[in-house]
């Protein structure tokens, strides 16, 4: 995977953008220091990149409903290509699954599921399960409280100095 090349303005722009996803023109130009054209053609060129890879509203999901949250270490039978490729297909499919990360230290695969309730998180594993998807061991963690759910990335921190800010 390439990088593209970003100037302290792009960084600006990605930091406004991540903190309001729905910014207008005035207030990304107002918060970027920069003149409203500039900055909506680089949000653009950021956009076309994929840089920006879309725009989503957070759903405080505990206020609809109650739900549990779950991470499952999963580690597979076989490791050859088809069988990790089976699995990812798989679970691309599951809309329970809301995170899958292929992981190094002893175990294949993390995942985030959010299900109704206990009971159809083990409905959930029972049929990947049954779906004989290679699956060799899995080990489940019921999140009890969120401390802390994926917030705006730290890019002055992640972003090489060279950039500048």
């Amino acid at each position: 995977m390439s990088t593209i090349k970003l100037d302290p303005i792009d960084l600006r722009i990605l930091n406004a953008v991540q903190g309001n996803g729905r910014i207008t023109r005035e207030e990304l130009a107002e918060q970027v220091e920069q003149s409203q054209a500039l900055c909506w053609a680089r949000l653009k060129r950021l956009e076309e990149a994929g840089v920006v890879k879309g725009y989503h509203a957070t759903v405080a999901m505990r206020q609809v409903a109650p739900v549990a949250t779950v991470l499952m270490e999963v580690t597979l039978s076989a490791h050859r290509q088809v069988d990790f490729e089976r699995f990812e297909q798989a679970i691309k499919e599951v809309p329970e699954i809301v995170a899958c990360w292929s992981v190094g230290g002893g175990v294949d695969y993390m995942l985030k599921i959010v299900a109704r309730d206990i009971e159809g998180y083990q409905r959930l594993v029972d049929d990947l399960l049954a779906r004989q998807l290679g699956i060799d061991r899995h080990f489940t963690y019921i999140v009890i409280k969120t401390v802390k759910d994926e917030g705006a990335l730290p890019l002055e921190r992640l972003v090489p100095d060279d950039i500048g800010a």
